[in-house]
């Protein structure tokens, strides 16, 4: 455990853990935004959106991992505090084991029912060949995507950000580079791009495992459990990131159903650089809020009120900035975003893709904010105030502003559901921020 967390200055401790993971996270996100590039540019606006119909899917996968990696990683940084530190391995070791089956079970379950789950998501018939081997290879590499996403977030706790990072931003490097390698130099289209991260993944992995010949770590993993009762409070604590994850899912199931009917592939396409732009805002947002869980933690278990209050303001300077920098970017280059990710041949995703620019910028002006007060409320143990939050901005208000303005609206007009339900949640959050202050955490 870092003596720092407790007693070292503020804003120096909090970019200490804040700027290894923006640029791990900045990592993953610059890996995913390549290939998204080299789909849309060297495959097809087709291949972009045969992507982002795997979303849902995936984010019920991502969403269970973030549970327990983020549920799991407050709670042994609570025990790190209190100096329990047999208690916050054993809940390292049950979340990952608990991962690994879970990632065992969706990967044979995926391809028993891949038909079905392929035209759950509203893939298209034109669509279907193009997707089927991207999302076999996927499928194949996620227990280790998820049992990386673990480590992660438990070994940032004992003080290992270097290595945290250091193995992100290798293994989006490796990404990229196998991107143009398999997509531009082999002409392997989507296939190319799923064994790209395929590889990457298991690259990842292999450097976060250095993390058990560390002389010096705090966490312990042991294979045999006889008591797990750890499992279910860090599913519980962890319950707002993975509503956060899943309600998104849900969210662009919905969206997808609509563009398809809407819109056709071009739709998706075209919605696919908003969820390119979306990641980015995300990723930033939850780098900040990894320094800002693994400090609250701590600080709650050893009682620190005021630094807790003192690293939140931080984390909120830091959230302001990146998010009004982000909307001044959508708003004067919509084009050059857009065509960042699709080709200049394919005019009409272009064009639908600036109006979705227009109509969804507000939503970044916000959306940060939004997120670092529900990981603040899962960092003081409050999961039912923090899935209030989540499930506001990731589910009930946006599904139900799109099905109501997608019957009152033309479109694209419709997408402005998802800017409103941001700002909407933004009000919600400042009253349970209210009840749920630093200073009545003693």
């Amino acid at each position: 455990m870092d003596k720092a967390v407790l007693s070292g200055p503020i804003i120096p401790t909090f970019l200490r853990f804040a700027i290894p993971s923006i640029l791990g996270l900045l990592a993953i996100t610059t890996a995913s935004i390549v290939d998204g590039i080299f789909v849309g540019q060297f495959v097809s606006a087709e291949g972009l959106a045969g992507i982002n119909l795997m979303i849902p899917y995936l984010s019920l996968i991502f969403g269970l991992a973030l549970m327990l990696s983020i549920g799991g990683a407050v709670r042994a940084g609570y025990y790190l505090g209190q100096k329990r530190f047999a208690a916050a391995s054993d809940v390292f070791s049950q979340c990952l084991i608990a991962i690994v089956v879970i990632g065992l079970s969706f990967m044979l379950l995926s391809w028993f029912f891949a038909d079905s789950i392929l035209g759950f998501l509203g893939t298209p018939e034109s669509l279907l060949t193009l997707i089927r081997p991207y999302y076999y290879i996927i499928n194949a590499v996620l227990v280790v995507q998820i049992s990386t996403m673990v480590m992660y977030y438990f070994i940032r706790q004992d003080n290992a950000q270097t290595l945290a990072s250091s193995a992100l931003i290798s293994g989006a490097l490796i990404n990229i580079v196998l991107d143009a390698l398999f997509i531009i130099v082999f002409d392997w289209g989507l296939k190319g791009a799923a064994a790209a991260t395929a590889i990457a993944q298991i690259i990842q992995l292999i450097m976060l495992s250095r993390y058990f010949l560390r002389a010096k770590k705090t966490l312990s993993f042991s294979l045999t459990q006889q008591h797990w009762s750890e499992i279910k409070p860090a599913m519980f604590n962890g319950g707002s990131e993975f509503i956060n994850e899943i309600s998104g899912g849900l969210v662009i199931l919905v969206l997808n159903w609509l563009l398809v009917s809407r819109l056709s592939v071009e739709g998706i396409a075209a919605f696919a650089v908003i969820n390119y732009l979306i990641f980015i805002s995300l990723m930033l947002y939850y780098g900040i809020s990894d320094a800002l869980h693994l400090v609250v933690s701590q600080n709650h278990g050893a009682q620190n009120v005021q630094r807790i209050r003192q690293f939140l303001l931080t984390a909120l300077s830091c959230i302001l900035l990146i998010s009004i920098s982000l909307t001044l970017c959508l708003v004067f280059f919509p084009e050059q975003i857009s065509k960042l990710f699709l080709d200049e041949t394919a005019e009409q995703t272009l064009q639908l893709s600036q109006q979705f620019i227009a109509l969804l910028w507000p939503l970044f002006l916000i959306n940060g904010v939004n997120v670092i007060m529900s990981i603040y409320l899962t960092a003081i143990q409050k999961p039912i105030p923090s899935m209030v939050i989540a499930l506001s901005r990731g589910l009930f208000l946006p599904v139900l502003l799109l099905l109501l303005f997608s019957w009152l609206l033309p479109e694209p007009k419709f997408l402005i559901a998802l800017p409103l339900s941001e700002w909407l949640t933004f009000i919600i959050a400042i009253v349970l921020f209210s009840w749920y202050r630093p200073s009545k955490q003693t």
